[in-house]
């Protein structure tokens, strides 16, 4: 217990005195969501913005023609990725595989841990946004998927902090337990600091904050989405963290959102069957 709290006081101090910049936004994502805000948002500036860079435009392409989109046919460029998907599919596509490059981890152990937190992220705004759509609750898909998305993006910062630790001060003794320990204590308030940091609305940022807090704002329909999706995915074992046998239709979660057992049956199943979590 003293080990798992004086690393937890290291990465804090860490985190408190900036030793680490904090990550930056992409470029490309940010100018495709201010196109998107736009009346009429311009699909060949979208295109262009892709295009201008090979990465992006292969990994945008790379998840257009996965199992979990796939048409018939297979797209060979952007232009058709576009419309066939839409461009807020592919505005999605374009924030996952931007977020995906910018946090890069080298040491294996910590990079295993990056895996299973991305597949978590990711699982969790697919949840967010199925579920949004389950019923009418006044929410944008796309917002439920920007919120799940980010909503443990303090954890992604904690592990770059780590990796900074381990190799500045040459620890070996850093575990896989003690690294999860870190990053569930820190995660919340980092995450919140990355968003504001970011200037994305203050909704998402709230959501990075408070949705570990048990007693949170059931008004607040888009933290409850996360939620309850963040809860889907732990006890499908989609996490770093060991799975937790949560009775998903007994929630409060699932009382506030009014979704049923054959809804949750069904949210798991589309998980299960997902292969976007392999992106």
């Amino acid at each position: 217990m003293a080990q798992e709290q004086s690393f937890i006081d290291l990465v804090n101090h860490y985190l408190v005195s900036g030793q680490v910049s904090l990550p930056v936004f992409s470029a490309a994502a940010s100018r495709i969501q201010q196109e998107l805000a736009k009346k009429e948002p311009g699909i060949r500036v979208i295109e262009q913005v892709i295009a201008a860079d090979q990465a992006l435009s292969t990994e945008v392409l790379k998840t257009a023609n996965s199992s979990f989109y796939r048409g018939l046919t297979e797209i060979s460029n952007i232009r058709n990725a576009i419309m066939r998907l839409g461009i807020k599919e592919i505005s999605n596509i374009v924030i996952l595989a931007t977020t995906k490059n910018t946090f890069k981890i080298k040491d294996k152990m910590i990079n295993l841990i990056l895996k299973r937190l991305w597949q978590h992220s990711v699982g969790s705004a697919y949840s967010a946004a199925w579920i949004c759509k389950r019923h009418d609750y006044g929410v944008e898909k796309d917002d439920a998927f920007f919120a799940g998305l980010f909503h443990d993006i303090g954890k992604l910062f904690i592990l770059m902090v780590i990796e900074h630790i381990k190799r500045q001060n040459k620890l070996t003794q850093i575990t896989p337990v003690l690294l999860l320990e870190a990053m569930d204590k820190l995660h919340t308030t980092q995450g919140h600091k990355i968003l504001e940091y970011w200037n994305v609305p203050d909704q998402f940022a709230v959501i990075a904050r408070d949705h570990h807090l048990e007693d949170f704002d059931q008004s607040n329909t888009l933290l409850t989405i996360v939620r309850m999706a963040n809860m889907t995915c732990r006890k499908l074992g989609i996490s770093p963290n060991p799975p937790v046998d949560t009775m998903l239709p007994a929630t409060t979660e699932a009382n506030l959102l009014n979704l049923s057992e054959l809804d949750l049956a069904e949210l798991e199943i589309f998980l299960e069957d997902s292969k976007v979590l392999n992106a």
